[in-house]
């Protein structure tokens, strides 16, 4: 093929072989094609002209297949004529002639509206296009038939040329207007392979641009559903608070009426005066008449004359009609589009479920019998037509005509399982295995037909007896299989697991079967041969490594699990790291934990990245014991410590799995082991002691400290806690050592506090109040110094001394709140209200926006009896401190009663989550004797906040009044494992002198005492 580009620009399509083909034929093939002669032809390829004997093959002369040559003519001598230039005729600026309509000639007819013609003038005529294509009116510049082309068409042709292409030639999608260079040329494989690698590059490019375009789309639609809310969401709100509604309220709301003014136009009633024929004939119709008429008494009493046949309504019989058509109706059709709906795939269950109740059914009973004939006449060999007819009868009542009929079916289908068994079914008790044997003996390789034949059986002989009888003609049925060795005793389901091995080698389920059967040794056999059969299941090494451990083989578990990965990796199985710990959970179901640990220390780092391991593992662990599988979580973490033996966290997750769900000794290993390989943790040895004490083995708990003080020597953690373990099991004397020791070594702030504590313990005020002195002479801006300073003077009554130590701790700490709110207490005492209040309005300044401050100023107002300067003092906190919690509960609880409901809607509003406002609302429904509510509120209140302890006292509190002895337990159990350390009542009473030593149980009965104290004064107060 080659190609020939001529002097107008087009280009020529030559079926010719370059390698037989001279360059004479070439140019008398041009010279067909173009009429060009021969000597008029200069030929080029590429810039070289072709130039040769004539008999030469265009091959040598340079001349390819798919070759592009180019024609060019010679100009002989002269100059070209001048080209007159076309006339334009400036039709914007002049006057269109008479009747002229704009793109009639291009077939597009215009149209004059009314603004073009005036309301005087009417529309032009329009020209007669028949007429002119006839031949009645010739065009303008003498165009008619046989004359040519006329200029207008001259001028198109032209325009034709200069562009360089035909408008009027057909247009390719593909390759656009040039299809006319490839017009003969043929799709062939080289095409085709090209339009796919661009189908190719089209879809790629789509699919990167997919992601942008979705995410496009989908932030237009939020926005248009932003501004465009539907009426379900715009009433979200108010059907969320419907779920408050009582019943009474309910059924208080008025039905909806139609009130609009449109129809309570009065209409226009007129009376017309009743005939008296129509009275007469109802008073007729009413009277009662207890005599004979005379027809009726000559007709002896036994007949109704027909005259007196009362009149029927005809209206009545007419509205009757229409509504058993419209109900006929309603039942044959859809609800939504009108049209009759049939189900092809669940008729046969609607059938089975009918039921006749009317004689509109009847009907359609026959109707439907009528069309299932002609399914079973026109295909009788379509089993779901005889079904199906079958199972009509049954429902009309007709199980005879259903048996007959599912009887023919199976003369008809003899090949078709379902037919069989539906005739089954609706056989009597005593033909149902008749049948089935008809059936089994038509189709012997029928799981489903076998499986009926022994559900008919009544023992357990028999049934074995029918299903071995299947399996001689389907040896290979897993189902079958089953089903016999579950109807058979040990020793039977050993032999027929060892035949189902044979027939189903590739079911693992029959050879792990058979391996639970057997020996040890036989099992061994049994695993290896299955291993073997199928050497990508990895049941069977799973199963292989559950044996050994149940024979007490331990050390061979790990072998076998890691042989059985590396033999999967062999034969081309990706390992599921997923999938194995599942496994690993499931062994330690079955109480295989050997096999589960080495599950987990063989798989759990395939597919981990180096520097993932260690956050996917404690993942793995965390998510392993949410779902209760201990062993699994032990078992990560156990292999985690072989790699990150120095990783203090993972250490403490170990450790605190083993407080949860281990025993002490378990755990006590683990924290010998972790301070090994970290002696540097305070927390480790921490926690060994501490188990030890709450163990009662103080000795160990001292021993274990000890060895944590040669570790790190300089720990003050490790000094305090010697301290605390000396002077809760009431040894001062050796706390009194160990803080002097402390002390010496150059301790912190700390060491000094606990150390005043320790005296104040033992009474030694004068020893306090040095050591006090001390200490804030060394650390003068810890507040806690001047606190309990304070605190020493104010319990001997030198409240000027008091006073004098808080005053000197705020100089150093301005922005302490304890401080000032000792200090306006202390004023309160001595001054009264004025001066107190004095103090908390300067605090409130050098401490702006704190809730703290507020809330003792409204309270210090409230005990005086100033309620309207607390509401206002209220109100102002609340605009400082929105969302404070604290604020909003004081709020509610000064507000009156039937205004705290709407007080705590607009605490929950500011604050949701906040303690405080829980505890306030489960007052609430508590004082209301809402005690489910109430308790769900108490129990989110100490959940959010487990270390306030005023909460577990009002929690505790109410469970006393209204919960069960039960639930008394069990809050008083999680308030002990809580270990509250704060809250206003509790710090009073858990700090003082005489509660030092006592349990968080006894803490918690005390402030109980105290909430009930409380109570009862405030009630007095009201009173």
């Amino acid at each position: 093929m080659v190609f020939v580009k001529s002097f107008d620009n087009k280009t020529l399509i030559l079926n010719l072989n370059p390698k037989a083909t001279t360059f004479e034929t070439l140019k008398h093939q041009i010279e067909r094609e173009l009429g060009i002669p021969l000597s008029l032809q200069r030929i080029f390829l590429n810039p070289r002209r072709l130039i040769g004997d004539e008999s030469a093959l265009i091959a040598e002369l340079g001349v390819r297949s798919d070759s592009a040559l180019t024609l060019h003519l010679p100009l002989f001598g002269g100059m070209q004529a001048p080209v007159v230039p076309k006339p334009r005729l400036e039709f914007l600026n002049t006057k269109p002639p008479p009747n002229y309509v704009a793109g009639l000639g291009r077939g597009a007819t215009g149209f004059t509206t009314r603004s073009d013609i005036g309301p005087a003038r009417a529309a032009p005529d329009l020209p007669d296009r028949s007429a002119t294509t006839i031949g009645g009116a010739s065009a303008p510049g003498g165009i008619g038939r046989g004359r040519g082309k006329g200029g207008a068409e001259e001028e198109e042709e032209d325009e034709g040329d200069e562009k360089g292409y035909d408008e009027n030639q057909k247009f390719d999608e593909f390759e656009g207007n040039d299809v006319g260079l490839f017009a003969s040329a043929e799709y062939d494989e080289d095409d085709k392979e090209a339009d796919a690698v661009w189908e190719a590059i089209d879809k790629r490019m789509d699919s990167r641009r997919k992601d942008r375009r979705e995410a496009r789309l989908k932030q237009e639609i939020e926005k248009y559903r932003a501004s465009n809310p539907k009426i379900t969401e715009q009433f979200a709100d108010l059907k969320r608070k419907l779920c408050t509604l009582s019943a009474q309220e309910w059924d208080s709301i008025p039905e909806i009426g139609d009130y609009s003014l449109r129809n309570k136009k009065r209409r226009f009633e007129s009376f017309v005066p009743v005939p008296d024929t129509l009275l007469e004939k109802a008073r007729q119709e009413q009277e009662h008449v207890t005599a004979l008429d005379p027809r009726s008494r000559a007709a002896g009493g036994t007949e109704t004359p027909w005259a007196q046949t009362p009149v029927t309504d005809l209206t009545a019989v007419g509205e009757g009609r229409g509504t058993v058509l419209s109900l006929k109706l309603d039942r044959l059709s859809d609800s939504v589009s009108g049209l009759t709906v049939v189900d092809p795939k669940g008729y046969l269950t609607d059938l089975k479920s009918m039921k006749i109740t009317s004689d509109a059914e009847i009907s359609d009973i026959k109707k439907a019998r009528l069309l299932l004939k002609s399914v079973t006449q026109t295909n009788p060999k379509h089993p779901p037509g005889w079904i199906a007819a079958a199972r009509l009868e049954e429902v009309a009542g007709k199980i005879q005509a259903a048996r007959q009929l599912i009887h023919k079916g199976c003369e008809e289908c003899p090949k078709n399982e379902d037919v069989w068994l539906e005739a089954c079914r609706l056989a009597s008790p005593d033909e149902a295995k008749a049948v089935i044997a008809k059936g089994v003996k038509a189709i012997s390789n029928s799981v489903k037909l076998w499986m009926q034949a022994a559900k008919l059986e009544h023992d357990d002989v028999n049934k074995s007896r029918v299903l071995r009888k299947g399996l001689e003609h389907i040896p290979d049925s897993v189902r079958l299989w089953k089903a016999v060795v579950e109807l058979a005793n040990e020793e039977d389901a050993r032999l027929l697991l060892q035949r189902a091995v044979e027939c189903c080698p590739l079911h693992v389920e029959l050879w792990l079967a058979l391996a639970r059967l057997e020996t040890y040794d036989n099992a061994k056999k049994v695993l290896n041969k299955a291993r073997e059969k199928l050497s990508k299941e990895p049941a069977i090494w799973i199963t292989a490594a559950k044996l050994e451990e149940a024979n007490g083989n331990t050390a061979m578990v790990g072998k076998i699990i890691e042989r059985g990965i590396r033999a999967l990796q062999r034969e081309g199985l990706a390992i599921d790291r997923e999938a194995w710990m599942k496994e690993a959970e499931a062994a330690e179901r079955a109480g295989s934990v050997a096999t589960c640990q080495a599950i987990v220390h063989n798989t759990i780092g395939i597919g981990v990245e180096e520097e993932d391991r260690k956050r996917t593992w404690v993942a793995d662990a965390e998510e392993c014991k949410k779902r209760g599988s201990i062993e699994t979580a032990r078992a990560i973490y156990a292999h985690a410590l072989t790699v990150f033996l120095t990783k203090k966290s993972i250490w403490l997750k170990a450790a605190q799995l083993e407080k949860s769900h281990g025993t002490r000794e378990s755990l006590d290993a683990l924290l010998r082991k972790a301070v090994t390989y970290r002696p540097q943790a305070e927390v480790l040895w921490l926690m060994g002691a501490k188990e030890k004490w709450l163990a009662g083995d103080v000795p160990a708990a001292r021993a274990i400290l000890q060895e944590a003080y040669a570790a790190i020597p300089n720990s003050e953690e490790i000094w305090l806690a010697a301290f605390k373990l000396e002077f809760e099991n009431h040894e001062p004397e050796r706390a009194r050592m160990l803080l002097a020791k402390a002390r010496e070594r150059g301790g912190t702030e700390r060491v000094w506090m606990k150390s005043a504590i320790v005296e104040r313990e033992l009474g030694n005020t004068g020893e306090e109040r040095r050591l006090l002195g001390e200490g804030l002479k060394l650390f003068p801006s810890f507040f806690k110094l001047w606190l309990m300073l304070g605190q020493l003077e104010e319990r001997f009554g030198n409240f000027e001394k008091a006073k004098e130590a808080y005053d000197s701790g705020l100089k150093h700490c301005p922005s302490c709140i304890p401080l000032w709110l000792s200090l306006s207490h202390l004023e309160e005492k001595m001054n009264g209200l004025s001066k107190a209040r004095a103090v908390l309005t300067m605090a409130r300044k050098k401490n702006p926006q704190n809730p703290e401050l507020w809330l003792a100023a409204v309270r210090a107002e409230s005990r005086h009896g100033n309620k309207k300067e607390a509401d206002i003092l209220m109100a102002k906190a609340l605009q400082e401190c929105p969302t404070s919690g604290i604020l909003w509960a004081a709020s509610i609880e000064m507000v009156p009663r039937p205004q705290r409901k709407t007080k705590s809607l607009d605490a929950l509003k500011k604050c949701d989550h906040d303690p405080h406002v829980i505890a306030a609302v489960a007052k609430l429904f508590w004082h209301d004797r809402k005690v489910d509510k109430a308790r769900t509120w108490l129990n989110r209140a100490v959940t959010l906040a487990p270390d306030i302890g005023d909460f577990w006292a009002l929690y505790y509190k109410f469970e006393v009044q209204h919960g069960s002895e039960e639930n008394q337990k069990d809050v008083l159990r999680r308030c002990v494992a809580a270990e509250p350390k704060h809250g206003e009542k509790w710090q009073v009473i858990s700090k003082a002198v005489e509660n030092s030593h006592l349990p968080t149980e006894a803490i918690l009965k005390k402030a109980v005492v105290a909430l009930g104290k409380e109570e009862s004064v405030a009630e007095s107060s009201k009173d």
